[in-house]
């Protein structure tokens, strides 16, 4: 009734984290962990060839050593020659192998991260835009993703630079103890170098990632509000406004590189010394006829192989900056996705019930215990000033969001308890801008988990209206998206004959005739209406018109519904009337349903040379908002 409302106080009930999926454990190891099981099995192809060119380094210079002292006595030093070619020949084709499974193993862990980033941000829906903002996301999706695929691979050649030092400190040790011994007096120092280094770097790599996505995040604001910064002639000033972070971004490069420059040079300043004392020792033990000279060129060898901390380092710095990667993929993939039930939808009309519906945007309830039925089968329209809620009630009515507490049941089955399949293939949705996506324009209409028939979408097609523009392109319904152009009216035709085509119980439309001119809207609200259709629609409207023509109004009002009843009820009220802009005569909405009817059978409205839905809000007293 007008004037009324069921104020009730909701029961405690689960919010929208309580009714995901639960909490993601996604932290940026177990994100890694993840591609590296992805990809197990080039992975372990990958370190199995890196471990067998490290041994392969091994064996040379202990071969090498051995060929030299057989050509220094002038003994046959053939079959050593010819092992010492085959060696190197074993390593060109390992290198080779190393570096095909190298960019393979990346190349598919990125795929399988994308793959996996961009499933949840789709799950969550409009809350991860909303959250990191869609250049945010491209840049995680791009940026980050690629480089936390190399993560297995840069591994996988981690493990190889370990082992080789390790191999040429066992092998020192196998020439001589001493020599094991010598180098390993400076160990604990390298150790330290980069241990520094790994600390060093994790800071500064992270934070010039988190400065190039407010870069992209920046730059995807500017491209979507493109014409309007031409209009503005503001160009300069938002290239300035891009740009800005560019000094920070290049004191953090210049900070991580700094880092491993540090590191690179205390290692040139330790390794050499390793090198000396190992090579000195040799020549110690050479002068007292304990090593051979092949030995002290394998000794000297086996020295730079153990001090080979530059190779770790260049390692280690990919696996920071896969590892401060994975951290930003993780902090998405950390949002929980709502989760689904498996509950089948019972035979029903489409009732559509909010208990106790509260939703919280911020510290602000946006809406607040919001309690609404429609009947199935019936329309009813909401309506009210800007920031009251509209919009986020459709949402919620869709299950587009979750509410923070309370229900929303359609024929008596909440729906988080209804299986995915179920709850898209019984809720469709238009919006006020839609996006079309699909290579065609039946692609951009038929879009939906199964894909209508051609004749349903062009029954669709005219009932939104869009047929005859359809038809007008260069290929009709085959035209290409990119080659058809459209105004902002067109494209909402579209959307709606996209929702259309999907049938089902419930159609949320999210003021998805704002873009539309009078005639066209009233056509379309007319055939939404009419008797005889089984659909529930709720609708968000912003002309009194369109009110007019529903079955019920639900008035929002700060987040609450202030009345719920037939328009010309509730235009009684000024307050109601100010919602559309007007406060005309509350006689005036009567004349709105002869107008209708006028316009139905064909013609306009007497004395009024005008479109008859300008008309008829005007009757009403009211303006698009």
């Amino acid at each position: 009734m007008p004037g009324s409302s069921r104020t009730t106080t909701p029961a405690p009930a689960a919010g929208p984290a309580d009714r995901a999926a639960g909490p993601s454990a996604a932290t940026a190891p177990a994100v890694l962990r993840g591609a590296v099981r992805h990809g197990a099995v080039r992975c372990g192809a990958l370190v199995l060839v890196s471990t067998a060119a490290t041994g392969a380094g091994l064996l040379l210079p202990a071969v090498l050593g051995r060929t030299l002292d057989l050509l220094l006595t002038r003994a046959p030093a053939g079959r050593w020659v010819g092992y010492s070619i085959g060696l190197l020949a074993l390593l060109t084709a390992l290198d080779m192998a190393e570096t095909v499974l190298d960019g393979t193993t990346s190349a598919r862990a990125t795929a399988w991260l994308r793959l996996r980033l961009t499933r949840h941000v789709l799950a969550l829906g409009p809350r991860a835009g909303a959250r990191f903002g869609s250049g945010e996301l491209t840049a995680r999706l791009v940026g980050s993703a690629a480089q936390a695929g190399t993560a297995p691979a840069s591994l996988a050649a981690t493990v190889a630079a370990v082992a080789g030092p390790v191999g040429a400190v066992v092998a020192l040790g196998l020439l001589d103890v001493w020599l094991a011994v010598a180098f390993l007096a400076g160990a604990p120092l390298l150790a330290l170098l980069l241990r520094a280094f790994a600390r060093d770097a994790s800071a500064c790599v992270a934070r010039y990632q988190e400065i190039q996505g407010r870069l992209a995040a920046a730059l995807a604001e500017a491209v979507g509000g493109a014409r309007t910064i031409r209009a503005a002639g503001t160009a300069d000033r938002e290239t300035a406004r891009i740009l800005r972070p560019l000094p920070e971004l290049s004191r953090a490069g210049h900070a991580m590189w700094h880092a491993q420059g540090r590191a690179a040079a205390r290692a040139v300043a330790v390794a050499p010394l390793l090198h000396l004392a190992v090579v000195a020792v040799a020549g110690w033990l050479l002068a007292r006829h304990r090593l051979s000279v092949g030995d002290v060129l394998a000794a000297s060898r086996y020295a730079v192989l153990a001090g080979g901390i530059g190779v770790l380092v260049g390692q280690l710095s990919a696996l920071v900056r896969a590892r401060a990667a994975a951290g930003r993929l993780a902090e998405v993939l950390a949002e929980p996705a709502p989760a689904h039930g498996h509950r089948p939808l019972p035979d029903g009309p489409g009732r559509l019930e909010l208990r106790g519906v509260t939703a919280r945007r911020g510290n602000r309830a946006v809406l607040d215990g919001v309690d609404l039925t429609v009947p199935g089968g019936t329309t009813l329209a909401v309506v009210g000033r800007s920031g009251s809620g509209k919009s986020l009630l459709a949402a919620v009515a869709g299950r587009l969001c979750d509410p923070d507490a309370g229900d929303v049941l359609l024929d008596g089955v909440p729906l988080r308890e209804l299986s995915h399949a179920e709850l898209r293939g019984a809720i469709g949705h238009a919006f006020e801008r839609p996006v079309l996506i699909g290579t065609t324009v039946e692609d951009a209409i038929g879009l939906g988990p199964v894909a209508p028939a051609p004749g349903l979408i062009r029954r669709a097609a005219r009932t939104a209206c869009a047929d005859d523009f359809v038809r007008r392109l260069p290929e009709g319904y085959a035209t290409r998206l990119a080659d058809a152009p459209r105004s902002g009216g067109e494209s909402q035709r579209l959307g709606l004959a996209r929702a259309f085509a999907h049938g089902g119980r419930l159609l949320v439309l999210d003021d998805a005739l704002s873009s539309l001119d009078t005639v066209t809207e009233h056509r379309i609200a007319h055939a939404l209406t009419r008797g005889g259709t089984s659909t529930t629609r709720l609708v968000v409207a912003h002309r009194a018109a369109t009110a007019a023509r529903a079955d019920a109004v639900a008035w929002l009002d700060d987040g609450r519904v202030r009345a719920v009843g037939p328009h010309a009820e509730l235009w009684r009220h000024a307050g109601y009337r100010r919602v559309f802009g007007g406060d005309g005569a509350p006689d005036g909405v009567l004349g709105v349903a002869e107008k209708e009817r006028s316009v139905t059978e064909g013609g306009s409205p007497a004395g009024e040379p005008g479109s008859p839905a300008d008309g008829a809000v005007e009757a009403a007293g009211g303006h698009r908002s």
